[in-house]
């Protein structure tokens, strides 16, 4: 089992299918995460509207919410790195 994982990894990593998924697995993490922040941002602005003595803690969430998102990307591309590198 282990002989042939391994013969399968130099297999892609000869014909390139590595470095084809990091770039395609980053591409999505980056994709993904402006989407994420992009809701999160307009869903903050209507709230805000609509409550505007709630803006503190709008703010505070949606910065909150932001960094959860901006690292889960961070993480995936760091992954998409070390399949790029190893």
């Amino acid at each position: 089992m282990l002989l042939s994982a391994l013969l399968l990894q130099a297999t892609a990593a000869t014909a390139g299918l590595g470095q084809l998924g990091a770039a395609i697995g980053a591409g999505i993490a980056a994709i993904g995460a402006g989407i994420g922040i992009a809701k999160i941002g307009g869903a903050a602005m209507d709230a805000i509207a609509r409550q505007p003595e709630a803006t503190n803690k709008i703010r505070s969430n949606m910065i909150l919410a932001i960094a959860f998102i901006e690292g889960v990307a961070i993480i995936a591309l760091v992954v998409c790195l070390l399949v790029l590198f190893s």
